[in-house]
């Protein structure tokens, strides 16, 4: 069993610390929506932010967006040129996606400085990516409705997950422990 841990140490440790942060911050974030419900901004302020910043882009753009609040269902609705197109709902806000995002960096951790810098400039990145992605799946919605599913389904989380993926590799190869280790090696 000694053998085993001596072998498979740097694995389990990187599953475990993993697990830890990862469940860490997914409690935390469910603790934050639990608070938040019946608040000013509704369904919650990330949510609603998010919202109003792609309509924001969206009006930058070129077209006429507004958001407003669902009556019957804790999400925002998103209109271009007075068509509903979308609803922004809380799984749209990023936030669960840099949650893995953390994650996976604090489990594979470097200096604890880079660690926190490149966390912040990658959970800042995703977080703009994910309101371009939002504004452009609401135009792909606007002019193309017939291929709302594979551009919400296939297209665009193709597009989030793989930049967190590549921010992955370039976490592993240029600044994590593994990094340092294989350099020295």
């Amino acid at each position: 069993m000694k053998q085993l841990f001596r072998t498979y140490g740097l694995v389990i440790r990187f599953i475990l610390t993993f697990l830890i942060v990862y469940v860490v911050l997914i409690f935390g974030y469910k603790f934050y929506l639990q608070m938040s419900t019946g608040e000013v901004y509704y369904p919650d302020y990330i949510t609603k932010l998010v919202a109003d910043q792609s309509a924001i882009l969206l009006n930058d753009f070129g077209y006429n967006a507004t958001v407003f609040p669902h009556p019957n269902e804790a999400s925002i609705k998103l209109f271009l040129n007075d068509k509903y197109v979308a609803r922004v709902i809380e799984g749209c806000n990023a936030v669960s996606v840099i949650i893995l995002f953390l994650s996976f960096i604090i489990a594979f951790s470097g200096k604890l400085k880079t660690t926190i810098i490149f966390g912040l400039v990658g959970g800042v990145l995703i977080y703009v990516v994910n309101l371009f992605r939002i504004a452009i799946l609401a135009i792909g919605f606007y002019h193309f409705p017939e291929y709302e599913k594979v551009l919400h389904g296939v297209v665009f989380p193709a597009i989030i997950y793989g930049m967190v993926f590549l921010l992955w590799i370039v976490w592993v190869n240029r600044f994590s422990k593994v990094s340092e280790h294989a350099k020295k090696v």
